[in-house]
């Protein structure tokens, strides 16, 4: 049996290109498990702690999804103002106490660095589900899987990303993936307030990756394999008028798609969308952030699996 290098799965420069061909052939494989008419039983006798002291739907549900259809077993925690952290108790205590209970962490938390500061002070393998406005490497995983699903091949790819690139983590988790593959190229597009931050441009320009900074739409779009939509942070804004002055100026629709040379992009979004995506683009075929959504609970059997298995 394969297995991963690594005892938590925190940040996404801790991948090889190994790794991620071995992850993606165990999603192939989890695809299958998916497609029975009763859960798995690779994981059975296991359970996952799925603490989420911020809101989250897709990440948390794939992730129980995910952890039942391998036939294990789920306790939660899906509101921080209800669990010990709202009594003062410390981050690290917390994390032990979880421990003890459980076989793996799943945790997302609004605080950066907090995921890895719990991973830190426990045995039990802890996931990063998305810490603050810094990482989240698991949606990053399934982003991959679907360009390479969706598009055959994770080399010689100009992917554009658009719109809330500050504090868009999924963005800054995906960059430092994609430069694993050869001839990667990105455009950044965004408005000056919320461009790409400065540690993501540190990186590219060290890997000397080909990339472009613009406010221009269709500047950016233009040579794309691959768009990248993200909606704006809101909750991460503690200027609501800067959140409204910059809320509609970046809406995909049919028209902004034309000034794409390749008719067949590939369009996502993490989601969950407000206004970025207009409805009429998703009647089309290389529309695939739904899609993308559904990769999410394979992926997520897939890192369950390596983590978990060697440890029955």
């Amino acid at each position: 049996m394969k297995s991963l290098p690594y005892k938590d799965i925190l940040h996404t420069k801790q991948f090889a290109r190994a790794d991620l061909e071995m992850i993606f052939e165990t999603a192939r494989d989890m695809e299958k498990i998916i497609s029975w008419e009763s859960p798995g039983k690779l994981l059975d006798g296991k359970i996952m702690a799925s603490l989420f002291y911020e809101p989250s739907t897709r990440t948390r549900l794939s992730f129980e999804s995910a952890m039942k259809r391998l036939g294990g077993e789920v306790i939660t925690v899906s509101d921080g103002e209800m669990s010990s952290l709202s009594k003062w108790e410390s981050l690290e205590d917390n994390a032990i106490i979880n421990a003890m209970y459980s076989d793996i962490l799943v945790m997302r938390h609004p605080e950066s660095g907090s995921v890895e500061q719990t991973a830190g002070v426990v045995k039990t393998p802890v996931i990063n589900a998305g810490d603050g406005a810094n990482q989240h490497p698991t949606q990053a995983l399934l982003d991959v899987y679907t360009i390479l699903k969706e598009r055959k091949t994770l080399d010689h790819l100009h992917i554009a990303i658009v719109w809330d690139l500050k504090y868009g983590r999924t963005t800054h988790s995906l960059v430092f993936l994609m430069w694993l593959f050869e001839w990667v190229s990105f455009s950044f597009i965004s408005p000056e307030e919320l461009k790409m931050p400065q540690k993501v441009i540190d990186f590219v320009e060290e890997k000397k990756i080909p990339h472009l900074e613009t406010a221009d739409y269709s500047e950016g779009i233009k040579q794309a394999d691959v768009l990248y939509v993200t909606r704006m942070q809101r909750e991460r804004f503690t200027d609501m008028s800067e959140y409204d002055r910059l809320k509609d100026d970046y809406i995909l629709n049919l028209s902004i798609l034309e000034w794409a040379e390749k008719s067949n992009i590939t369009i996502m979004h993490p989601l969950p969308r407000v206004n970025e995506v207009a409805k009429e683009v998703d009647a089309l075929p290389n529309a695939a952030f739904f899609r993308q959504a559904e990769n999410g609970v394979p992926i997520r059997m897939a890192l369950l699996y390596l983590l978990l298995h060697e440890n029955r």
